[in-house]
């Protein structure tokens, strides 16, 4: 459920300052041009490697992206500077609903549910019990998993889709022109990570998208700022054994000065997190468990035994986001354009559901469909931006109530904890809005009430929307006996039931576009838009 972008000792996917230029990228773009043969083979000339798609950073939302680009077709690079294998236990490990139907539209979710552990109740300062099953979805719990599981299985993907993986390699600059971008890295041979056998490579792209965490190099090189500050400091973070078990599966709770979550992994362990108003000292401090156990003694009456922990870490969290997620043809994704307090656990979650908005404009952009392929990308920003603010605001509320500790702001979480308790639609809304199932995106004035809506996971007479969504295309959902025909590129579905309304659902599992019931000349030019096909 947490996420722990500055964690002591972390390997996150981020570029260090040193060896980067910033460039201003040119302002004749032109993101609809198929990548000729004769574009093609000049960049080859004077590059290492052509893709259609370079993505920097190879944590969960740069992954995700590269494999559903690859999926579609594209040329895909994929670049690290981790080296191959080495993964990151400090970070996040809850998967929240509408991340679940993001990867069930992928065919991903149920086996990374059976790698975790479901929780469908979670106490919170010991007086109320946030009901998830109540939630409208295929999963209305909060699946517990690692993030390296995470990213296990969307390596996989992206392998099996064919995406070129480069570990080891380090952005130094970048530049754009009318025709895409150019990479220059630092790589060691092998992907090792090792200073022995550097060597400097050219990467040429249509598109680049920065995935590469806080410290990104990406939207260092786009020069781009980065505002904000830390909103917690001196957090401990571990995986431990239990003697007791917690009275509920996920557990917040403040006491004094201190608050403390905990929640399990199904394996045995248990990921503890805690932090102590009277002991803040810096990252790189030693810790030890006696101080974990001192905090969750604290904030929850009891230690549960802890023992045994296979790891343990000291962080921070910062609360930053920067202005632009698109400078030309280069996108900041994830980490690299914002970050926001543990509290919720919604920023591994926010990055994935950034990946799955971009990439099928990309594929769009550069397939050359939809009436207006800029437009279509500009609209990454004008969706998601919005997003990373209502997140960075609702996280910073949820860890400041779990701060509070003067009187009046004790008095302020017993009010908000008790309205919480007692008020079902309040509790209700509280738990779509960290889920993910309210997320929308602002339609035209006089659209259909739906439209910008996620849609919901409809039962058709040809199975399940997300498993239609597979597909990676628009679907395509009217009446059985409706003359409405799906054009190439656009699967064809039919409500089960006599309903005569129509629905045309994007890529990502929102509405594009609704009408009530027939509407031949609105389909047309919502098809015209969004496809490029009528």
């Amino acid at each position: 459920m947490n996420d722990t972008p500055h964690a002591s000792g972390s390997t996150d996917s981020s570029d260090s300052p040193d060896s980067r230029r910033a460039t201003s990228p040119t302002s004749a773009l032109r993101p609809d041009e198929p990548l000729s043969v004769a574009a093609h083979a000049k960049t080859e000339a004077g590059a290492d490697a052509v893709a259609d798609v370079l993505v920097v950073g190879a944590g969960p939302t740069g992954l995700l992206l590269a494999g559903d680009l690859a999926a579609a077709g594209l040329r895909v690079t994929l670049a690290e500077r981790r080296p191959h294998g080495i993964s990151n236990m400090t970070r996040a490990f809850g998967v929240h609903a509408r991340t679940l139907e993001m990867l069930d539209a992928r065919g991903l979710a149920d086996e990374l549910i059976k790698r975790g552990t479901t929780v469908d109740h979670m106490d919170m300062f010991g007086h109320i019990n946030l009901d998830m099953t109540r939630l409208r979805s295929r999963f209305p719990f909060l699946l517990i998993s690692p993030q390296y599981e995470m990213e296990q299985l969307l390596e996989r993907r992206a392998v099996a889709e064919g995406v070129q993986f480069r570990y080891g390699a380090r952005l130094l600059s970048l530049r754009q022109d009318g025709e895409g971008v150019t990479a220059e890295l630092r790589e060691s041979s092998g992907g090792d990570g090792s200073s022995d056998g550097e060597r400097r490579v050219t990467l040429r792209a249509r598109y680049l998208v920065g995935a590469d965490g806080v410290h990104s190099g990406v939207r260092e090189a786009l020069g781009l700022p980065f505002p904000g500050s830390a909103v917690i400091r001196s957090i401990i973070l571990a995986d431990v054994r239990l003697a007791t078990e917690p009275d509920a599966m996920l557990k917040l709770s403040g006491s004094g000065n201190s608050f403390a979550v905990v929640a399990p992994f199904g394996d045995g362990y248990h990921r503890v997190m805690g932090w102590n108003r009277k002991h803040q000292v810096s990252d790189t401090e030693p810790v030890d468990l006696d101080e974990l156990r001192a905090i969750a003694t604290e904030a929850f009456g009891t230690d549960y035994g802890m023992h045994d922990a296979r790891w343990i870490s000291r962080f921070h969290s910062d609360e930053r986001q920067t202005s632009s997620y698109r400078v030309g043809r280069a996108f900041l994704a994830g980490d690299a354009a914002h970050v926001h307090s543990p509290a919720g656990g919604q920023g591994m979650n926010t990055g994935l559901q950034d990946a799955a908005n971009l990439s099928w404009k990309l594929i769009a952009a550069l397939r050359g469909r939809g009436a207006d392929p800029d437009a279509l990308l500009d609209s990454y920003q004008a969706e998601r931006h919005p997003v990373g603010t209502m997140v960075l605001r609702s996280s910073g509320a949820l860890i400041r109530l779990a701060m509070a500790h003067n009187p009046l702001q004790r008095a302020g979480r017993s009010l908000a904890v008790r309205v919480l308790d007692l008020v079902r639609p309040v509790s209700d809304k509280a738990m779509r809005m960290i889920s993910g199932l309210d997320i929308s995106y602002r339609a035209e004035r006089g659209s259909h009430p739906l439209a910008g809506k996620r849609a919901i996971d409809l039962d058709l007479a040809e199975g399940r929307l997300y498993e239609l969504l597979r597909r990676g295309e628009f679907v395509l959902v009217t009446s059985r006996d409706g003359r409405a025909v799906a054009p190439q590129g656009v699967v064809a579905a039919h409500w089960r039931s006599g309903r005569g309304s129509t629905l045309l659902v994007r890529p990502d599992g929102y509405v594009a576009w609704a009408s009530e019931g027939p509407d031949p000349a609105g389909l047309h030019a919502a098809l015209a838009r969004w496809t490029g096909h009528a």
